[in-house]
């Protein structure tokens, strides 16, 4: 019989994501019934449910405070090697004042050449992205300032305090050597972050007002409402806790970027799925749209069939916004922040890719257009597997990423070729379709295929 090898222990406990989920459900209720609660204190202000973006910003504070606190004390990461902290033995502040000032000002040039950038794109100064610049532009006195005692505080338990920032600072004043590896990877890491942050703060008042706007008396008794309603919910508790992901990069927390992509494919792949460069948008040039009219256009009359249908959505979304929850503190893309094995990275190391991309033909059913064009029907399959081409290409450039920079990452790798539900089904698949060809090649030999769901 054989043994099963236990699977590796996550760097993130399930309790993170779920405490986060919790805050935001509470936010969410209170800004729903706000009418009533300021009716019953008898509160200033408006006495109507809370739409606006204020109170989608306040969702941050809701979700990210519990899993922050979950952290420190439930799992208590602050304690953690790979934290880089010695909390016993902290320095006097003489001795790390220099280093300090050094990183201080790497910091604040990389903000401001971020900044710069912000004001190049004009993208940025339009539609929803002005919500993202007029809150960074509000934040940024606070950033700038607050670097301050961040800083110094910090770098007086750090074991080297010597990090990429303080490279980066110390290439620009030219007083000391520098790691030339140390600045590219302080400059991925707040690339990654100047990016993502903007586009994830565009997109986070509209999916939070939705939400709380919804009338959800008429939902139960369509499927198609019904769907549409919960995968709005799930992609906005996506949204809120990996936008808190993003925020919170924090040594103290075990959340800092150890290591950003260095592989141009990785950033390739990821920054075709996300404005300004989005390909799948209207129009573009994998727009798999032309002529489609989704799902309940064409199972209209079959009920029983929109309901298997809806009810199919609602749990890849599901799997999907849960994919998000599982990383509390950690979701970033194009980013290694510790490695998660839990929730469903148990079933397969890309659950959110993988269920992404089944929502999407589902949802959109490419092989039927409303032009019964076969030109149309064949152009938008193929363009919609090129799609989902595109996210196998990132999932293969993250995990080359990954398994460079972990070796607990090449261990889990490991495991769920041989034991993950999902992942080494697939595996098993492309390592019998490898022999099959390989032998009617001649070859006498098979190439091990491991693929990224």
């Amino acid at each position: 019989m054989k043994t099963r090898i236990p699977r590796p222990q996550s760097d993130v406990s399930a309790g993170v994501g779920l405490s986060g989920l919790a805050g935001l459900l509470v936010w969410i209720a209170i800004c729903r019934n706000w009418g009533l609660i300021a009716d019953a204190f008898s509160l200033p202000g408006p006495h109507a449910p809370l739409t606006g973006p204020n109170a989608a910003l306040a969702a941050l504070l809701f979700s990210g405070t519990p899993m922050v606190l979950w952290s420190l004390l439930v799992d208590k990461v602050h304690l953690r090697p790979s934290t880089g902290i010695d909390w016993s033995n902290p320095r006097p502040l003489r001795d790390v004042i220099d280093i300090s000032i050094t990183k201080i000002a790497g910091l604040w040039v990389t903000w401001s050449v971020i900044a710069f950038l912000y004001c190049l794109g004009r993208w940025y100064w339009r539609g929803q992205y002005l919500f993202a610049m007029d809150l960074l532009t509000d934040l940024a006195p606070l950033l700038y300032l607050g670097a301050i005692p961040y800083v110094l505080w910090l770098d007086r338990v750090l074991v080297n305090p010597r990090d990429s920032s303080w490279h980066f600072g110390a290439m620009l004043m030219g007083r000391e050597t520098y790691d030339r590896e140390e600045v590219f990877h302080h400059l991925r890491g707040w690339a990654v972050k100047a990016f993502f942050c903007a586009f994830m703060f565009s997109i986070l008042p509209g999916g939070f007002m939705g939400v709380v706007s919804l009338d959800w008396s008429t939902v139960p008794l369509n499927p198609m409402a019904l769907s549409n309603a919960t995968v709005e919910f799930m992609f906005m508790v996506d949204v809120q806790i990996a936008m808190v992901g993003y925020l919170v990069t924090m040594k103290p927390l075990d959340a800092q970027i150890r290591t950003a992509n260095p592989y141009l494919g990785g950033w390739l792949s990821a920054l075709i799925c996300y404005p300004p460069f989005i390909l799948m948008g209207g129009g573009g040039v994998l727009d798999y749209h032309v002529n489609t009219a989704e799902w309940s256009y064409w199972l209209a009359d079959y009920p029983a069939l929109l309901w298997i249908w809806a009810a199919m959505q609602v749990v890849l979304t599901a799997i999907y916004a849960w994919a998000t929850v599982a990383f509390g503190l950690r979701f970033s893309n194009l980013t290694y922040r510790g490695v998660l094995t839990n929730g469903p990275y148990a079933y397969t190391r890309h659950p959110a890719y993988l269920s992404k991309n089944a929502y999407w033909w589902l949802l959109t059913m490419p092989f039927l257009v409303t032009s019964h064009s076969m030109t149309d029907a064949v152009r938008n399959t193929v363009t919609l597997g090129l799609v989902s081409a595109v996210y196998f290409w990132r999932a293969k450039t993250e995990e080359k990423h990954l398994l460079a920079a972990d070796a607990k990452y090449r261990e889990y790798h490991a495991w769920m070729d041989r034991h993950g539900l999902i992942t080494s089904v697939l595996t098993g698949l492309g390592c019998r379709l490898g022999a099959h060809f390989g032998r009617n090649a001649g070859s006498g030999k098979s190439a091990e295929l491991h693929p990224a769901e």
